[in-house]
């Protein structure tokens, strides 16, 4: 189950806002998270159950915690099951993926302003700029 459909499907499926082209997000990570999710779940790395139960337990605690939810930060939970779940998985270590973001932080800080932030997919390096 791969591509458009798919992501139909899943953005159907979590209650995703869409439009007639399919999922709407306010920012292009929000995009890129999702279809990383969508793509990590069809590798074979997690089920469906596990995603919707990593996220509602995060969304569980945000509630438990007092925190306002107007649905601004979803996305932001949304890392954070992802990134819980991807260890929990063993596909990632932690220490890989603060390594990842220290990159894309460095990426993102000395990338011109309105050029795209590229890294380098073997090592974490920035390419491009």
């Amino acid at each position: 189950m791969r591509g458009p459909d798919s992501i139909h499907r899943f953005a159907s499926a979590a209650g995703l806002p869409r439009d007639a082209d399919g999922p709407v997000f306010a920012e292009p990570w929000q995009a890129e998270a999702f279809a990383l999710t969508i793509r990590l779940h069809e590798a074979g790395c997690f089920s469906w159950p596990e995603w919707a139960d990593a996220l509602a337990t995060v969304l569980r605690e945000v509630r438990e915690r007092g925190e306002v939810d107007d649905g601004s930060r979803y996305y932001d939970h949304w890392l954070v099951a992802l990134e819980r779940l991807v260890t929990a998985k063993q596909v990632f270590s932690a220490a890989d993926l603060d390594q990842r973001k220290e990159a894309w932080v460095e990426a993102y800080s000395s990338t011109p302003h309105g050029k795209p932030v590229v890294l380098s997919s073997a090592s974490g390096t920035p390419r491009g700029g």
